[in-house]
């Protein structure tokens, strides 16, 4: 019945309720004391006082049940019609407002879905255009990486602060020999910095082409290199011949870049950056258990976000030898056995690629404690220092949903559309992958909240710094 009323007439309704239900407990407290009274064993003040110390507690239950009532059938569905209509906004996603869980809202909850459907429909018009002049410029794109990676030369684009910008497949050949390719990774990582650094001086100083011996920065293998100027863009190109490419014609040949890595101020202390601009190393480990202090890594799984976006290609799937047979529960969940890991490389190497792979990034993980425990033990024996910015998605999730909400993997995808398919649930790479997703659809709603820099998100996910210590 109180549902076809309308909103206005049932909270006046429910503060009558509270008036009466008020008087209700005060006068049944007075009653108690005069009974109390009439029994002669007290004075008539102790019977009042006994009144008015009955009335308190009875009033205080009466605020508490109110105060329940109303977080239960108000303050939560106006977070969740909240959440839901930021997701929708700015994530992408298309999901269905809980219209029945804000029943007692009154119209609140058909009108936001009203208006969401409306912001999804504008936003699918917009889509369409976007997307036929993406698949404009993805054709574009594919003949123009066809056209360059025919040049028998290896090309790298290096930003001014000499940050990789662009790299093609011979360029990820010859950088693969060293470290894995990763967009926004510094040159140094892959060439000696003393010999980059004298080329790009005289590069500055005569504008023109300029000849060098290139060496690894570890020393791994030398080789023939030009660095190129521009023009009038900032920025350098690396060219290495196609003689020192170690890649089969038939081999896939991607050109990945990200221009707007151009302009990105890689000088500003991380704590002042924005989220979109740094770059991630999203991860998940499958372990023999769930003490990090006795089990061991089976596998990791990585992948790179730049610019909010995944970076094809750039990832991590390393089966890892625990050193320790795999209990049969855990091979269960993760279907890693013991023969798959037989001749896997030992957590130290796996451990230092991993280390290299995340270099100048910030680690992201689901409940990021458990697997960085993990690396951390074996960390101080191999003298890799973990000392990256870390962001937990159970806490993003628990800042952007409110800490009420269910913030395991699976829900934070179902929350935000995000699909793990079946046979990849529970295996590194595929957790890591939608872990990705999700992070790449919660920074704009982080910057839709105000939290625009890395240090104010930081700073909202330590309120809620509780949720990891119930989870681990």
């Amino acid at each position: 019945m109180l549902m076809t009323l309308s909103l206005r007439l049932r909270v006046f309704l429910f503060f009558v309720f509270l008036a009466l239900a008020g008087i209700v407990v005060t006068s049944g407290a007075l009653y108690v004391g005069y009974r109390r009274s009439l029994g002669g064993d007290t004075g008539l003040g102790s019977a009042f006082l006994f009144s008015a110390i009955l009335s308190g507690f009875g009033l205080s239950a009466l605020a508490a049940g109110v105060w329940l009532l109303f977080d239960e059938n108000v303050a939560k569905p106006i977070e969740r019609i909240a959440a839901s209509m930021r997701t929708r906004a700015h994530a992408g996603v298309s999901l269905d407002l809980d219209t029945h869980a804000a029943r007692y809202l009154g119209d609140l909850a058909p009108a936001a879905a009203a208006v969401s459907t409306q912001l999804s429909q504008s936003t699918l018009d917009t889509a369409e255009a976007v997307a036929a002049e993406t698949a404009r410029l993805a054709s574009e794109k594919e003949r123009l990486t066809a056209l360059l990676t025919e040049i028998p030369v290896a090309m790298v684009l290096i930003s001014p602060t000499h940050q990789i910008v662009l790299y093609d497949g011979q360029a990820a050949s010859v950088l693969g020999q060293i470290h894995p390719p990763r967009l926004n990774a510094s040159i140094f990582d892959y060439l000696r910095e003393d010999e980059l650094r004298a080329a790009h001086a005289k590069l500055i100083e005569k504008d023109e082409e300029i000849p060098f011996t290139a060496h690894g920065s570890e020393g791994q293998l030398s080789f023939d290199a030009r660095l190129k100027p521009l023009g009038h863009a900032p920025g350098y190109m690396l060219l290495i011949d196609d003689a020192h490419a170690e890649i089969s014609p038939e081999a896939a040949r991607p050109l990945i870049y990200d221009f707007d890595l151009m302009e990105h101020d890689s000088e500003r202390a991380i704590e002042e950056r924005a989220i979109q601009s740094l770059t991630y190393v999203v991860f998940d480990t499958e372990t023999t258990g769930l003490l990090p202090h006795k089990d061991e890594i089976v596998q990791i799984g990585a992948v790179r976000v730049v610019n909010g976006r995944i970076v094809p290609g750039e990832e991590i799937n390393q089966l890892v030898n625990p050193g320790m047979p795999i209990p049969p529960a855990s091979t269960k969940v993760h279907h890693v056995t013991n023969a798959m890991v037989a001749d896997a490389p030992l957590i130290d190497t796996a451990a230092s690629d991993f280390h290299k792979f995340a270099g100048g990034a910030v680690i992201v993980a689901h409940n990021a404690p458990f697997d960085m425990a993990f690396l951390k033990r074996h960390g101080k024996r191999l003298g890799l220092a973990w000392d990256h910015p870390i962001i937990d998605t159970v806490l993003l999730s628990a800042v952007l949903f409110g800490a009420s909400e269910t913030h395991t993997l699976d829900a934070l995808c179902d929350r935000l559309g995000v699909t793990i398919p079946p046979h990849l649930r529970h295996t590194a790479l595929g957790d890591a992958q939608a872990t990705a997703e999700v992070l790449c659809k919660m920074i704009p709603m982080l910057k839709s909240r105000g939290y625009v820099t890395f240090g104010e998100v930081i700073r909202q996910t330590r309120k809620h710094g509780r949720l990891l210590e119930d989870l681990n």
